[in-house]
């Protein structure tokens, strides 16, 4: 073939080729310019679309909810601590008191009644205002006792308006020191179960008809007899929401060391301030074994097991009007009824 007739077709088919790629890059050129203008404008409209109701973006929403969710579970271990503190301060549970060694080699009556007698009857700490005077507020008949020491919180609860008192009797008709209290600003909760209401308020005091014991009651009792109502001071604390008491009164009428022993195993010694208590030694008392000098040493070891727990014994006082009995027997004139006050050294 000549090569001045091929010259026009190479040039053709060059044309052509050419045509080919300038549409390839028009098309290429016009894909990436609405790509990046389909990009543009989602940048330009995403802040619009995402953002929520309060205008927040939801990275910074949740960065937000991540710090709040630090700052509650600060706060949380914060109330927690103060619970514990509160609460808690109680010991774990225990299954038996420590008992004391024997009084002497002897394991006489005589020696663990002298020993235990000595230490019922010997105040180990002083009650006395700013100015060294006695500072007690007592009942009408000085029996019962409260310190009022300003190194002691009492006087600093009724201060400010956040003193409770529970007071447990029997047949009670002396509040005196209970109404004093009351007119000192404190929440005065008196317990008897010969009420006839359940609760009631009388002289601005709550009554309840409610008593405090070393057990709580079969749940079948109470279903037969809903008048009789006793609890262990812990639960009685956990129904009624209060995690601390600045005074606890209790005249038990001879249960009043089973008390004491569930109060000190329990741990609830801790959420007690001051503690008033009537012990009665006529007789071993509600459910006490063993003979009469274990049964003294026994006594003697729950009044320790209160010294180890940070009480101290401020006021005694023995009831003249009582027979001077000791179990059963007439041993150092000693009366069948004290009432001892004791201060925590610890509380709050």
């Amino acid at each position: 073939m000549d090569m001045r007739r091929q010259t026009p077709l190479l040039l053709l088919r060059l044309g052509l080729a050419l045509c080919a790629v300038g549409l390839c890059v028009h098309v290429y050129l016009e894909m990436n310019s609405r790509d990046a203008a389909v990009t543009k404008q989602e940048i330009t409209t995403q802040p619009n679309r995402t953002k929520d109701e309060s205008g927040e973006a939801p990275e910074d929403r949740s960065v937000k909810q991540r710090i709040s969710h630090v700052r509650t579970l600060k706060k949380e271990a914060k109330t927690k601590d103060v619970h514990s503190a509160l609460q808690h301060r109680r010991k774990s549970p225990r299954w038996h008191i420590d008992i004391e060694p024997w009084a002497s080699e002897r394991r006489s009556l005589e020696d663990e009644a002298r020993r235990f007698l000595k230490y019922i009857t010997t105040p180990q700490v002083p009650c006395l205002s700013e100015g060294g005077d006695e500072a007690m507020l007592t009942d009408a008949k000085g029996a019962w006792a409260v310190c009022l020491d300003p190194q002691y919180s009492l006087t600093h609860s009724i201060k400010g308006k956040h003193c409770r008192v529970y007071s447990f009797g029997l047949g009670a008709d002396d509040w005196s020191l209970e109404q004093s209290l009351v007119r000192s600003g404190c929440d005065v909760h008196c317990f008897d179960p010969s009420l006839k209401q359940s609760h009631l308020q009388k002289a601005k005091m709550w009554l309840h008809r409610l008593s405090v014991d070393w057990r709580d009651p079969n749940p079948a009792l109470v279903a037969q007899h809903q008048h009789a109502n006793t609890k262990k001071l812990a639960t009685i604390l956990n129904d009624f929401g209060h995690r601390r008491v600045d005074m606890l009164k209790a005249d038990m009428e001879s249960a009043e060391w089973k008390i004491l022993e569930n109060l000190i195993l329990e741990g609830v010694l801790a959420s007690v301030g001051q503690l008033l208590l009537e012990v009665h030694l006529h007789w071993a008392g509600f459910e006490v074994p063993g003979d009469e000098p274990s049964v003294v040493r026994y006594w003697f070891s729950l009044l320790k097991e209160l010294e180890h727990a940070n009480f101290r014994l401020f006021h005694v006082h023995s009831n003249p009007s009582k027979p001077r009995v000791f179990l059963h027997k007439n041993i150092f004139n000693a009366s069948s009824a004290y009432t001892l006050s004791w201060v925590n050294t610890q509380w709050p």
